[in-house]
Formats: structure tokens, sequence, C-alpha cells
């Protein structure tokens, strides 16, 4: 089963980032994060950083609650983004945190509730 990872108007160029980066879950973009090499986090940073302002925009417009479909596709694209950016900008593209514990360690107490669940608010 092919999951829709359809995007909004204008962002349809990210169709393949979002195919690969944009899941529901933290825990779900954690494991693609802790898999990325340091290309994967440049070609992400590079492809996607000039949109973030625009995606952030479009999103600041929309009820968390309930969101689908494309929009929810680049809600989830978006949390990937800011949780993958640390691993370019700061962590040379290594996909640990250098002089830190294993992010594997760390469980995120809503464990498989999806980012834009109501309950994570």
């Amino acid at each position: 089963m092919t999951e829709d990872k359809s995007l909004p108007s204008g962002f349809e160029p990210f169709a393949d980032l979002a195919a690969r980066w944009a899941r529901p879950t933290e825990g779900e973009r954690s494991q693609i994060r802790w898999a990325a090499s340091k290309q994967d986090f440049a070609d992400f940073y590079t492809a996607f950083m000039p949109k973030l302002d625009e995606a952030l925009r479009l999103l600041a417009d929309q009820p968390l609650e309930g969101l689908s479909g494309p929009m929810a596709n680049l809600f989830e694209l978006v949390c990937a983004f800011a949780e993958a950016t640390p691993h370019h900008e700061l962590y040379g593209g290594s996909a640990e945190v250098p002089f830190s514990f294993s992010a594997r360690r760390f469980v995120p107490a809503h464990r498989d509730r999806p980012s834009a669940s109501p309950v994570l608010r």
C-alpha cells in the first residue's frame, strides 16, 4: 500500500521529501532521522529551507485539530525538517548528537500519537 504524501499547491516539488521524511509521529520521524546520512540531511536542508517561511505561514492559518490530507503532510514535513535541521546545522551531518547520550534512549511520553494530536498541545 502506498501512502499518499501529496502536498498543498506550490509545494509539489517536495513530494519526494515528503515521501521520505513526513510521518505523523515523532517516533517514526526519529527512525528515519537516525538512518539518515550527512548527504541526506544536507539535501533536505538545502531543498526545503527556502520554502520554510512560506510553509509556516500557510500552516499558521490552519487549525491543528482535524488537519488532514496535503496540509497534514506539509505539517509532518515541517516537523521532520525542524527535527533534522540541527543535524545539518550543528552536528556536522551526524545522525547522532555529539557528546550526548544516544537519542534512542529517550522515549517520547506520547509514544505513537500523531504530532497533530490535541493531547500534545
